[in-house]
């Protein structure tokens, strides 16, 4: 087939460019695609954890739910299976939470030790890690670990945990009998606490220390 002079100028000017650019641009579009693909993988990875995760926290609080001593090993596996495979997640450091809480109302204290300990070493969700801080303190006060106890609450509270630590810390000071020290701790939660109803309970516990 033959082509006039302006038709084979441009065949010829499309030659040069591909010949100049037409590997360079079908790297481009490979590219695309491959990163297309790979945002739509990610996306369908993420979700299926995610919904991984909702489900060992679902029986995780199915099991926490349920009376018996049987419901102590379900829920430390559905613990265990969050804590291991999905770490990251936030339904992780919410169940590890649900399961602290189960153990301990089951008398397991060492189990819910466990489970504190773990998320007091989380620096991913530092709200729930100062709420296992708290809380591992109040087990290892229920344990006579008053040592240890006390090592979880020193030095700067986080914001909005300033009047429950100092509690925590009275709680555990009196507990040793340092009655001067853990007077000291309550009434710097009061001062933290101000208007809070809280603050009533603090202060029963300085009028029962001084024997009011």
């Amino acid at each position: 087939m033959a082509y006039d002079l302006e038709e084979q100028e441009k065949l010829d000017a499309l030659k040069a460019w591909w010949e100049r650019y037409g590997t360079l641009s079908m790297v481009l579009v490979l590219a695309v695609v491959l990163a297309f693909a790979g945002w739509r993988g990610w996306q369908w990875y993420a979700s299926h954890q995610a919904a991984q995760a909702m489900g060992y926290y679902e029986a995780l609080e199915t099991a926490a739910s349920q009376p018996g001593e049987e419901s102590i090993a379900r829920i430390k596996a559905a613990s265990a299976a969050l804590r291991d495979g999905y770490p990251a997640s936030g339904y992780t450091a919410r169940g590890v939470l649900v399961a602290a809480w189960a153990l301990q109302d089951r008398k397991d204290l060492d189990g819910a030790r466990a489970q504190l300990e773990w998320l007091a070493r989380d620096a991913s969700a530092p709200a729930l890690q100062a709420v296992a801080r708290l809380r591992l303190a109040g087990v290892l006060l229920a344990q006579q670990q008053y040592e240890p106890a006390l090592a979880q609450i020193q030095g700067t509270a986080p914001a909005g945990f300033q009047g429950l630590y100092a509690d925590r810390r009275g709680d555990i000071l009196a507990a040793q009998g340092q009655a001067d020290q853990a007077a000291q701790a309550w009434h710097e939660a009061l001062a933290a606490f101000g208007a809070d109803p809280a603050a009533q309970i603090v202060q029963l516990k300085i009028d029962a220390l001084n024997g009011a």
